[in-house]
């Protein structure tokens, strides 16, 4: 990742080209991308000016880390800090907000958990989404919840419908059958090591592979579970695993309602669990260096330097080679690059065909659409909106794809976002009147073939004593769930070697 220059930067701020039909402002909204390279190029760090002893130190403000000081918190031990590199914590759970609306940086929503989701729906009755049994419903996603842009207009849902016959429909309900068996058989859970085994025939092929092995060829279903990949995974069928391309569509309740969602995403569940660790979160502290003390180890952040018995690492796992002086050479996965935007809309678009919902979806698009931030509002008509719009960049490889998505200047990237949606709303662009660019360079791991039987990831998952991985990237699966699994499991090892669980 690399800092845009001055002049890029103050073009980004103008937001102006002969393509404008207004003045469209806007700015990458990622700040963190110098201190992210001077891990990467192991740059020298300041001496530190004092020394705290604290026996645990949680790196890292994502879910995952938050998830394992709530844990903490609830048995009762409260001598711990969390280091969080950005200002906020949350990680892909952050947020923003203007004078519209909140609104999701990445994470959008929640699915309701199933009853066999214990850790979530305990989560969800701490927070009141859950009551007596009975979901919230201010809190579940209102109709209309999603649709499609195809052949010119928009349709009800995101399978393909306007121009399909009788041989897509076929494959459709054979493909729907084939989930429902794999969804009974137990091995697709969440969170996934309830479920998964340690090694599967599914993991060795692709999610592509698989579906062309059992003579799929309709170009709506292939669409669809290409979709479906690069949305939880930011890769195509093609690069992802099969069993986890089937884990997205057989791990959930069939019968799911949902799913949660806020305008401000994922936010407000961050906003929820910083209600309760805010007094241990240190927010603006970048830990540069993880090293062994003794029995426990030493942490070096800011102008601090912390010893304790044991670091939860509850950052993305290729950070550690950066970090960590025993750390494995080399991450278990890789991760794929996304560009999340948050447009700011003056006024309602031109449309045809399905209204406005809260997933909104162009088929054939390199993009994966935008979501409607205001769709919870109770409000009968609303004039302005915010729409949060989604790029995996799955069609090259990671380093390639995060180098564009670095090097790509706002005004290009404002270009493509554009041009994208004219296609559904030709007057796009008299109607936005500002852009916000943020990059995640490392979004989230992309579970290709092999990931279920990785020895590194599995390495990782079991390690204890004074270094305890904790991240949603050690089930390979982006997904709040696992970050919550990880995080407590991270907590309850180390609760029970200090003799507190």
């Amino acid at each position: 990742m690399s800092t845009p220059s001055r002049r890029g930067f103050a073009t980004a701020l103008i937001g102006l080209t002969v393509k404008a039909e207004s003045t469209i402002t806007g700015s990458f909204a990622d700040r963190s991308t110098a201190a992210g390279h001077k891990l990467r190029d192991h740059a020298r760090f300041a001496a530190p000016a004092r020394r705290l002893r604290v026996p645990l130190v949680i790196v890292g403000g994502g879910c995952a880390g938050l998830c394992a000081a709530w844990r903490l918190l609830k048995h009762g031990f409260k001598d711990f800090v969390l280091l969080e590199l950005e200002d906020t914590a949350g990680g892909n759970a952050r947020h923003g907000e203007n004078e519209v609306s909140a609104y999701p940086w990445a994470a959008h929503y929640l699915p309701v958990p199933g009853p066999h989701s214990t850790e979530v729906r305990e989560l969800c009755q701490e927070f009141g989404l859950l009551r007596d049994g009975h979901w919230e419903e201010r809190h579940l996603c209102h109709s209309p919840q999603e649709r499609l842009f195809l052949h010119g207009r928009w349709q009800e849902s995101l399978e393909p419908d306007i121009g399909s016959n009788k041989r897509d429909h076929s494959q459709f309900r054979r493909f729907q059958q084939l989930i429902e068996e794999a969804r009974a058989s137990g091995q697709f859970t969440i969170p996934m090591q309830r479920g998964a085994p340690a090694s599967s025939p599914l993991d060795q092929i692709s999610f592509d592979q698989w579906l062309r092995s059992h003579e799929f060829d309709s170009e709506y279903l292939h669409w669809y579970c290409n979709y479906a990949t690069r949305d939880d995974y930011g890769s195509l069928a093609a690069g992802t695993s099969a069993w986890a391309g089937i884990h997205y569509f057989a791990a959930r309740e069939p019968e799911d309602k949902g799913p949660l969602t806020w305008p401000e995403g994922n936010g407000w569940l961050v906003g929820k669990l910083m209600e309760r660790v805010r007094p241990y979160v240190r927010t603006g502290q970048m830990a540069h260096r993880i090293e062994r003390h003794g029995t426990g180890r030493r942490v070096y952040a800011g102008d601090t330097l912390y010893e304790c018995d044991t670091v939860i690492f509850a950052a993305p796992s290729f950070l550690a080679a950066y970090l960590i002086e025993d750390a494995p050479p080399s991450p278990p996965l890789e991760y794929s690059p996304w560009l999340v935007a948050n447009l700011t809309l003056e006024r309602p678009p031109e449309e045809r065909g399905y209204p406005l919902c809260w997933d909104n979806v162009l088929y054939n698009s390199a993009a994966l659409g935008y979501v409607n931030a205001t769709h919870q509002s109770l409000a009968t008509y609303q004039e302005r909106n915010v729409w949060t719009y989604y790029w995996a960049l799955a069609s090259a490889t990671p380093a390639t794809a995060r180098r564009t998505l670095i090097e790509r200047p706002w005004v290009q990237w404002r270009d493509l976002i554009l041009d994208d949606l004219r296609r559904a709303h030709p007057n796009i662009r008299s109607c936005v009147s500002r852009i916000d660019i943020m990059r995640l360079g490392h979004a989230m791991p992309r579970p290709a073939p092999g990931f279920l039987a990785s020895k590194a990831r599995l390495a990782l998952a079991a390690q204890e004593r004074s270094l305890l991985y904790a991240h949603s990237d050690l089930s390979g699966l982006s997904l709040f769930e696992e970050a919550q699994y990880h995080g407590y499991r991270a907590a309850d090892k180390f609760l029970k070697r200090a003799n507190r669980g």
